[in-house]
């Protein structure tokens, strides 16, 4: 049961409730996965990164209009320094007084092995985690690192502590297609979820997209040759759409931002680790939340909350295209995907 009355709900001009805030909690990782970054990413320095301190103070704003659901990104979530001690917070104030209905994160797993049991302990009940590929070569050049070790004992570690986890995919033309089965069914024989994302136009990258998007409409196509696929009503709040595995028992989700367009039920924002908002993953509008708080504190909140649901978009523009520019200049890492 909530302690708090919720303030006006956040509704958009086209009607949508947003109930879902996701936030990048630094724009660094260990990684430097192709799609997500460039390879001599730049990263922010420390002192234009919120505060964990303002960070709740943000959540908390959007908690009192009703969100429900937090998400925890990066970068990489579980590299910034006593990441712990915010999801502490987050989990005493909020989880624990019935104000959220869940608080999550997304994370690559290389830190996965360490902080399971105590994310458990938090009050963390699932995790998704980004694993490309089962092949040790294939995921060093996906990733520009490597440490697929590291993320397997991560990914079993907490599944181990009771995590549900669910593994988030990139689909990539003539990388690791021939391998979306083969991951199926390893994921599916060891109790985890699988979810497909098409490849998305963010950033300037060292390749042409349009040599590596694979549409998902294929890609289910051919996985219905050998499997059952069967829609269920599932969902997580995201854009997933969902299938049961009839031959696993497990599902399959697809989120597909090209391909078949999600844009009608969305109900996310993303907060970046600066305290821009964007109401939209593939447009630019935003709205700078930190200069908000810092300036007009909670009411500077709230009016700029407002502001923001008068500003988001009714969807993305997603093209790929040869020689086509990327739909917005950032990489994933800046918004967590």
């Amino acid at each position: 049961m909530t302690n708090q009355t919720t303030q006006r709900p956040l509704v958009d001009s086209f009607g949508r409730h947003v109930t879902y805030l996701r936030v990048s909690v630094t724009d660094r990782c260990d990684f430097r996965c192709t799609y997500c970054m460039a390879e001599d990413m730049v990263f922010l320095p420390k002192s234009e990164v919120l505060s964990f301190e303002e960070i709740q103070e943000v959540i908390s704003a959007f908690v009192r209009r009703g969100v429900r659901k937090v998400r925890l990104t990066g970068g990489e979530p579980l590299v910034r320094r006593d990441i712990i001690k915010l999801i502490e917070a987050l989990s005493e104030r909020h989880l624990g007084q019935g104000e959220l209905d869940e608080l999550t994160l997304t994370t690559n797993g290389s830190q996965l092995a360490k902080h399971a049991a105590r994310l458990v302990e938090l009050g963390i009940r699932r995790v998704n985690v980004s694993l490309d590929t089962l092949d040790g070569e294939k995921f060093t050049a996906i990733t520009r690192r490597g440490r697929l070790p590291q993320v397997l004992d991560g990914i079993y570690a907490a599944r181990d502590a009771g995590l549900s986890v669910k593994l988030n995919m990139v689909a990539i033309r003539d990388v690791n297609e021939d391998e979306i089965l083969p991951m199926l069914e390893w994921a599916h024989s060891e109790g985890f979820e699988l979810t497909l994302i098409e490849e998305m136009p963010l950033g300037d990258v060292t390749f042409d997209r349009a040599d590596t998007h694979l549409s998902l409409r294929t890609v289910r196509d051919r996985l219905a040759e050998r499997f059952t696929l069967t829609p269920i009503a599932k969902r997580t709040g995201g854009p997933a759409r969902y299938m049961r595995v009839e031959q696993t028992g497990g599902t399959i989700g697809f989120i597909t931002p090209l391909s078949h367009n999600f844009c009608e039920s969305c109900n996310r924002v993303r907060l970046t680790s600066t305290g821009q908002l964007y109401m939209c993953l593939g447009q630019d509008d935003r709205v700078d939340l930190r200069a908000a708080l810092r300036e007009g504190g909670s009411e500077g909140l709230d009016a700029a909350l407002d502001r923001a649901m008068i500003l988001k978009p009714k969807g993305h523009d997603f093209v790929i295209e040869r020689r086509s520019a990327p739909a917005v200049g950032r990489h994933m890492s800046v918004t967590g995907g």
